[in-house]
C-alpha cells in the first residue's frame, strides 16, 4: 500500500470531502492539520509552492486540491 499525506485544514470543505471519500473507500492516510501544526505548513508550502489545501502527497507524488481520478490513478483503484 502506498503511503497517503493529507495536509488539510478543518475550515476547508475540500479537505473534509478528501478525507471521507478516502475513508469511504478504505484508503489509509495520514493526516497534518495546518492550522495546528506549523511545521507541516512550511512542509508542505515547499514542496508546493504554494498555501492551498488538500494537498496529497502519495509516495513523494504531490497532487494540490482534491483530484479522484488522479488519486484514484495513482492508489490503482
Amino acid at each position: 500500500m502506498k503511503k497517503v499525506i493529507i495536509y488539510s485544514t478543518p475550515s476547508c470543505v475540500y479537505c473534509k470531502m478528501a478525507k471521507d471519500w478516502m475513508e469511504n473507500n478504505s484508503i489509509a492516510f495520514t493526516e497534518y492539520d495546518l492550522s495546528r501544526d506549523t511545521d507541516k505548513r512550511d512542509e508542505m508550502i515547499e514542496k508546493t509552492g504554494q498555501m492551498a489545501v488538500p494537498v496529497f502527497d502519495i509516495d513523494g507524488e504531490i497532487i494540490i486540491g482534491f483530484d479522484k481520478n488522479k488519486i484514484s490513478q495513482i492508489l490503482g483503484i
